[in-house]
């Protein structure tokens, strides 16, 4: 609970506030209850008007509108409200004719002194009652109390506003009471709302609701059911809201007993419970982890013809879910759906996306399927989680069926959902399937953006339809969309991969004609392509034209060169590159490593393997399963197959679990060797599955 400064504020109440004026029994107090003073001073004398020169209302209006306009500004109010005569400078500066909520919202909320956002309100109910009572102004003006303050009302405060002829409004004790419950400040809530009378305030449902909210929110339950039990005393009586506020005071302290008997007290006589009443309690049942009672509330629901909403659906399956197993929520609720009289679309999304965030697909499709015969359609949003559910468990033929079924019925899926389909169609091997998905994506209309087509393009690259993603390349222009350098390095990329260094060149020189400038991905792919083609002297100029070009070469352009020196036996030169590589500072990784040992293993040149074995681990870049496999494969040939099955035991201490290649060389060379019965061993040895040897 939050504290504050103790001298000179409001809640030295039972000592300071009955000695001062402000609240003494012959303090000119006369202002009828819970308004404010709204006489206005005459501002100038009748001469001082006679001397005036002629001119038209309208010009005058205009130039009052100008003035006021230039004057309202944060700074120039702020000084304003800093002094002690605020109310007659405003007044005197400003008129009424200005102001509209919104104009008074931005005010409030451009003052960096909560007090002063409260001189201002005052100033506003003042002149305007109806505005000052405007729903988005309270609703401004309580957030700032919240945001800012607290706003204490001290013995200097109290005495402007009572020299300015006003006094604190029900209005704005309301505000101010609900501000400091959020703020934690029950203690001064209590205290300010026993000494309402010197503020000639009584006591009225509104303002004890206000402090009951005020006390549930501050997490002072005992003092709020007090002040509860105080109503009748002041000819108070509770409504809704007072039940409600108090409900969930209970349902959120776990005391849900109480809180039924409170709902069941309601049931006698007015105001009776509404929606949000059992929703609190629904909720507060599956806090408590009684399930079977938060599904009885949807019974007694029904009973007193009260329908449930969205909240209620919401409150019930979430806490369904955090109470039970998944697999048991599942059951239990989608029972009570089924029988349930009244059939709820958001209940049935609600459902699906807690199974779609346990990734429970199996539940998922036998929901659909289910709630379908009842008329249930999913929404789009819901769609999209529930087909990234079955992606994900790998059920794609279920979500091909169930996006085909979603298309018949009039849904529009969204790009994300066509694009992760057609991702894992093509990972899964099922090529015709993602093909089928990626022109539905054209055809459909669907690209919307520079990035969904850069998307669609990369998702043909992979899938090897080079064509289709020329095609979807040369169609953007008429489509309203520009390539941009992502675009074209995504196709350089794939020509490269696929070996077509000539096409690679022609989408370059497009680059270069758009007025891109090439980056360091747009070499590398040229630079892979060249190598693929076994062009290494061209790849090696166009290494050297990066610097010409301002570009750094990073780790991937040189893995690409020491890689293809490596596969042609240029040991020595793939070396240099190497060192080349550490003295420009660029750091090396594990596929750099890799390309090296595994070219002197294939050389049998062990102990250059070793000592960039040895480099590695020093370097800080953690060995791989590929990186042991190229010394178990050369030991192997060298039929050190001792050497190899230690090789296996530190890759395994080190976190690399041995794979099928690990354990075929060894066997192999065991079988050459003619060691045939540990060869037989090791093999049923990997079919039980077991990794250490």
């Amino acid at each position: 609970m939050r504290s504050f400064p103790p001298q000179n504020l409001f809640p030295s109440i039972t000592k300071k506030l009955k000695d001062d004026s402000i609240f003494s029994s012959n303090a000119n107090l006369s202002i009828p209850l819970c308004k404010f003073y709204t006489s206005k001073p005459s501002l100038h004398s009748s001469s001082s008007q006679s001397c005036r020169s002629p001119i038209s209302h309208k010009l005058l209006s205009y130039q009052n509108r100008i003035e006021n306009q230039q004057a309202l500004n944060p700074a120039h109010l702020s000084a304003v409200l800093s002094k002690k005569n605020w109310f007659f400078l405003l007044r005197a500066e400003y008129s009424s004719s200005f102001l509209n909520s919104k104009s008074v919202v931005s005010i409030l909320q451009r003052q960096l002194d909560p007090i002063h956002s409260l001189k201002f309100y005052i100033w506003v109910f003042s002149i305007s009652h109806e505005l000052a009572k405007d729903h988005s102004v309270q609703r401004a003006l309580s957030d700032i109390f919240w945001r800012k303050g607290p706003v204490v009302l001290s013995v200097e405060l109290m005495k402007e506003i009572r020299d300015s002829g006003l006094r604190i409004s029900e209005d704005i004790l309301c505000i101010l009471i609900v501000s400091w419950g959020r703020l934690g400040l029950a203690k001064y809530a209590n205290e300010v709302f026993g000494q309402i009378p010197h503020l000639s305030i009584r006591p009225s449902t509104r303002i004890y609701n206000s402090v009951i909210y005020a006390l549930v929110k501050a997490n002072a339950l005992d003092l709020a059911y007090l002040k509860f039990q105080q109503m009748a005393s002041d000819n108070c009586s509770p409504d809704q809201f007072t039940y409600n506020a108090l409900i969930h005071g209970l349902c959120r302290s776990g005391i849900v007993e109480e809180a039924l008997r409170l709902v069941k007290k309601m049931q006698n006589f007015e105001p009776t419970a509404n929606v949000f009443t059992y929703t609190m309690l629904v909720d507060g049942f599956c806090n408590a982890k009684k399930v079977d009672e938060a599904l009885k509330v949807l019974e007694m629901m029904k009973n007193r013809n009260v329908v449930p909403n969205d909240a209620t659906f919401r409150s019930l399956i979430h806490g369904v879910f955090r109470c039970l197993k998944p697999t048991t929520a599942y059951e239990k609720l989608s029972e009570f759906l089924e029988n349930h009289s009244v059939f709820h679309v958001n209940a049935c999304s609600t459902m699906l996306y807690c199974l779609s965030k346990n990734n429970m697909a199996t539940e998922a499709i036998d929901f659909v399927e289910r709630m379908g015969k009842k008329g249930y359609i999913l929404d789009t949003a819901t769609f999209s989680l529930v087909m990234a559910c079955m992606v994900k468990a790998l059920r794609l033929t279920e979500a091909c069926n169930l996006f085909d079924d979603f298309v018949r019925k009039g849904g529009k899926p969204g790009f994300n959902t066509y694009l992760l389909l057609a991702e894992h169609l093509l990972k899964e091997g099922k090529v015709g399937e993602s093909k089928r998905y990626m022109k539905k994506m054209v055809s459909d209309n669907i690209l919307c953006s520079i990035e969904s087509y850069n998307m669609l393009i990369d998702l043909f690259i992979k899938a090897e339809m080079r064509e289709e993603a020329e095609k979807i390349f040369s169609e953007m222009p008429h489509m309203g969309f520009s390539p941009n350098l992502i675009t074209f390095n995504t196709l350089i990329s794939g020509h490269s991969r696929a070996g077509d260094i000539n096409m690679a060149k022609n989408v370059l020189k497009m680059l270069l004609k758009h007025g891109f400038k090439p980056d360091v991905f747009t070499f590398s792919s040229i630079i892979d392509g060249l190598c693929r083609a076994h062009q290494l002297d061209d790849a090696f100029d166009c290494f050297g034209e990066m610097v010409e070009w301002d570009v750094t070469p990073n780790t991937v352009t040189y893995n690409i060169l020491i890689r293809s020196l490596c596969a042609v036996g240029d040991s020595r030169r793939s070396m240099k590159l190497f060192l080349k590589m550490k003295a420009e500072g660029i750091t090396p990784d594990v596929f750099s490593f890799n390309a090296l040992i595994t070219s002197f293993c294939k050389m049998n040149r062990i102990d250059k393997a070793q000592n960039l074995f040895h480099s590695m681990v020093r370097f800080g870049v953690a060995p791989d399963t590929y990186t042991y496999n190229a010394f178990i494969k050369s030991l192997c040939n060298e039929k050190r197959i001792d050497e190899a099955k230690e090789a296996v035991l530190v890759m395994e201490a080190n976190g690399c679990n041995a794979n099928e290649y690990s354990y075929k060389c060894i066997m192999d060379a065991l079988y050459q060797t003619g060691c045939l019965e540990e060869a037989h061993e090791l093999f049923h040895h990997c079919e039980r599955g077991c990794s250490s040897y």
